[in-house]
């Protein structure tokens, strides 16, 4: 019970780095000598310390770090990356036991970080809490096993199950709580994704304006290059990344990549952004991408606000969800919020 006690607690300084660690993992790290917490810390953010390195700074006398236990949600790194391995920290410092949550799925790592603490004489209890901690990094684990961003779709809908008007005219279906809650999670998600007919039509920043957070990066389809300039995707003013069949060429902070055009689009869209290490992706639409998405399978969770008292009557339906399971619904505001994981 104590193991999963402090191990708790780890992963709860991990959800700390939300956000903020892409493409690396969240981490927490937990020191305990004799039942008391002598040093805590997590991944605060990419490129700089890891977990286990801010934890073992935390401990003001390091002469106990030999008789106490480390706790850390993923097994520590044993390769040269942005920073030194954590494993070998570890070694030095003369740490003999090690909890770990879940093993790295990075073939950079896959079990050489345990190895190296085992040949050091380092007791090693690994599967502690294992399920939350896929949990916390269902994004980083995806990423390795399917090869492509964890996907999230989000859009909202009236109550009769319309997205927008007759002739793509933009609807305010979502209530101001709603808006302030998609904020948040663009700055939780690495990217951002929309199609041609809602770049044009809702002309959306797609940035976190209503949120204390980091503006994540832009994707757009526009295959024919029908978009014109002046729409906010490309002021520039966060990356955008442009797919289409035209062109291949970089600007400043405007990026088209030249898809093949007798090839399916979205298999090549996620070998893209497996290259670029973007492990999370939030959908905002329109209908055509989103369905395209349910249909081919590339999507893990989605989120739909209904609005509740908002009715249409026609218009442009929102996307069918026999391809995913109900998992929670409650009322947030004047609207419902559904959540669907993929079956």
């Amino acid at each position: 019970m104590s193991d999963e006690l402090y191990m708790r607690r780890a992963l709860e300084l991990a959800r700390l780095g939300s956000g903020s660690t892409y493409p690396n993992p969240m981490v927490g790290c937990v020191v305990v000598y004799k039942g008391q917490i002598i040093g805590e810390g997590w991944h605060r953010q990419y490129g700089g310390p890891h977990a286990e390195v801010n934890a073992i700074a935390a401990v003001d006398d390091k002469r106990l770090l030999p008789e106490s236990r480390v706790y850390v949600t993923l097994e520590p790194c044993s390769h040269f990356g942005k920073t030194p391995p954590c494993a070998d920290l570890l070694i030095s410092s003369g740490v003999r036991d090690v909890v770990i949550c879940n093993t790295d799925p990075n073939p950079l790592v896959a079990g050489r970080g345990i190895k190296k603490l085992l040949d050091a004489g380092a007791q090693v209890k690994v599967g502690i809490l294992e399920a939350e901690g896929l949990e916390v990094n269902k994004r980083f684990f995806t990423f390795h096993a399917k090869k492509r961003p964890y996907i999230f779709l989000k859009w909202a809908e009236t109550a009769d199950g319309f997205v927008a008007g007759p002739d793509y005219q933009p609807l305010q279906i979502s209530g101001k709580l709603a808006q302030r809650l998609v904020h948040k999670w663009r700055s939780e998600e690495q990217a951002i994704m929309i199609g041609t007919r809602t770049a044009l039509y809702d002309n959306p920043r797609l940035n976190t304006r209503l949120w204390n957070g980091q503006s994540p990066l832009r994707l757009v389809i526009d295959k024919h290059l029908q978009l014109p300039p002046h729409l906010h995707l490309f002021d520039q003013s966060q990356p955008t990344v442009v797919y289409n069949f035209r062109k291949q060429e970089e600007q400043d902070r405007l990026q088209y990549v030249q898809l093949q055009e007798q090839e399916p689009i979205l298999p090549q869209i996620m070998q893209d952004l497996h290259q670029r290490n973007v492990l999370s992706v939030l959908v905002e639409g329109g209908t055509y991408l989103l369905e395209s998405l349910l249909q081919a399978g590339l999507w893990d969770e989605a989120i739909v606000f209904k609005g509740r008292h908002i009715t249409l009557g026609k218009g442009i339906k929102a996307p069918n969800m026999m391809y995913g399971q109900l998992q929670q619904s409650q009322t947030f505001g004047p609207d419902q919020l559904l959540h669907y994981v993929r079956i």
